[in-house]
């Protein structure tokens, strides 16, 4: 029987090939990470920016600045363990989605305020919105798709694009009203998006009624939630957590673009062109631009592999981000020597160090999203993801005593040892891969698109 277009029903309609519930998550995150990158990428630079100039910020030292950054990044995504723990136990993620979302856009909204309280207190609230939204978002783009879909990957891709059209419009748009305007309608203009992704989220929510429910509504699933773990639910949460160190050493080197790595561009990088300078802020923008171009090209590589029966496996898609994110700190390695002999390093070292660390992100980040949904037990979906961007977290904080680390060790060292630990830690890996895969008893070995 062939039904009408208007006769199915909202959850299970479908736009190129996806449920259009991917979409309203897609456009959700996508404004989400536009007010969260957009403050991301001028916090720094507003913290050591001298309190005389004509954009006065708050005068820290460095030092200073990337302690709070490193602290600040780690509890945004620690907090999504409470935010996940939260929505698998009382509230569900759709609801908890629409929580966090709230508190982000008072948050936002109160940084905007020119007075200290203000500051402390705006990032409070985006610490406790990114927590409640972050892990239980994901979560529900991995509800979109059954066991076994094929599609899981690409559609967390497609969310993944989404996450870097918001970061991408965010770092030239704060960035340029934060640095050129002021800092606090910088903060200010990034509440707004966060506005934009809370009304869209709402008027949405009737492609996602089938996904995201609070589970304990169900007699069967109160039954579900109390049955202890399997063996195999067991083997495959110990190659989650095994993969998670994985993510700490990413996050740790990928998360110095907020902190060092801006601080260099602001610093020691010729940022002319003719008569004109390029805001620091902008390089943030790179990245995101590169995920963008690329974004879509990686997936296809990676599912043509895996059609053509060669290694393509969750876990070696992420080892191999991990040594591609590492090559592209040799980058800023020769950056930094070039800055050490001139006086100054060109703006194309950078522009090599973020394309590296764009393919290197592309094989990892919505991949492990992906993977966190695959192996995962259902009644600790939310949990895991949680604890997946608690690591993120960890690796925020890891890249911030990097930074601090910087000031002493010279940024050369810094940069080129992050260079080789990430290169060595992935070939280690690499050689127990069959061993770890081994413990996931075979959940990616007959994907399929599944209707």
């Amino acid at each position: 029987k062939i039904m009408s277009s208007a006769s199915i029903p909202a959850h299970q309609k479908e736009l190129f090939g996806h449920p259009v519930g991917l979409y309203v998550l897609f456009f959700t995150e996508m404004w989400e990470r536009f007010s969260y990158y957009g403050m991301r990428a001028i916090l720094v630079l507003y913290l050591v920016t001298e309190t005389k100039e004509i954009n006065p910020g708050l005068g820290w030292t460095d030092g200073d600045a990337l302690a709070l950054y490193g602290w600040y990044t780690m509890m945004v995504y620690v907090m999504s363990v409470p935010g996940g723990y939260i929505a698998d136990k009382f509230l569900g993620q759709k609801r908890s989605v629409l929580i966090g979302g709230i508190l982000l856009l008072i948050g936002h909204s109160t940084l905007a305020i020119e007075q200290m309280w203000a500051f402390y207190t705006g990032l409070v609230f985006i610490v406790l919105g990114v927590g409640m939204l972050k892990p239980n978002i994901s979560t529900m783009v991995g509800g979109l798709y059954k066991q076994g879909d094929i599609r899981r990957d690409q559609g967390f891709t497609i969310f993944y694009i989404g996450i870097n059209v918001g970061a991408f419009l965010s770092s030239l748009i704060v960035g340029y009203v934060g640095e050129v305007h002021g800092w606090h309608y910088g903060f200010g203009l990034a509440g707004i998006g966060m506005g934009l992704g809370l009304l869209q989220y709402v008027f949405g929510l009737k492609y996602l009624s089938q996904v995201g429910n609070y589970l304990g509504d169900s007699k069967d699933e109160k039954e579900v939630m109390k049955a202890p773990l399997t063996k195999v639910e067991k083997d495959r949460i110990a190659v989650l957590l095994i993969s998670f160190l994985l993510v700490i050493l990413f996050w740790g080197a990928f998360e110095q673009a907020g902190g060092l790595m801006n601080i260099y561009t602001m610093e020691n990088t010729d940022r002319f062109i003719g008569d004109w300078q390029v805001p620091a802020s902008w390089f943030q923008s790179i990245n995101a631009m590169f995920i963008i171009f690329f974004g879509t090209s990686v997936a296809l590589f990676w599912a043509n592999r895996k059609l053509k029966g060669k290694v393509s496996s969750s876990l070696f898609k992420m080892i191999v981000g991990l040594v591609i994110m590492g090559v592209g700190f040799f980058f800023m390695s020769g950056a930094t020597a070039q800055y050490e002999s001139t006086g100054s390093s060109a703006m194309y070292w950078l522009v090599f160090a973020y394309l590296f660390h764009t393919i290197g992100e592309l094989c990892l980040s919505p991949v492990a999203l992906s993977f966190v949904t695959k192996l995962a037990p259902v009644k600790y979906a939310s949990i895991m993801m949680g604890i997946y961007f608690a690591m993120t977290g960890f690796g925020s904080k890891l890249a911030g005593l990097l930074g601090e680390w910087s000031s002493s060790l010279g940024a050369f060292t810094i940069f080129t040892g992050i260079a080789v630990t990430c290169v060595g830690v992935g070939a280690i890996v690499l050689m127990l891969r069959p061993k770890l895969e081994a413990l996931t008893h075979g959940v990616e070995d007959e994907e399929t698109v599944v209707s």
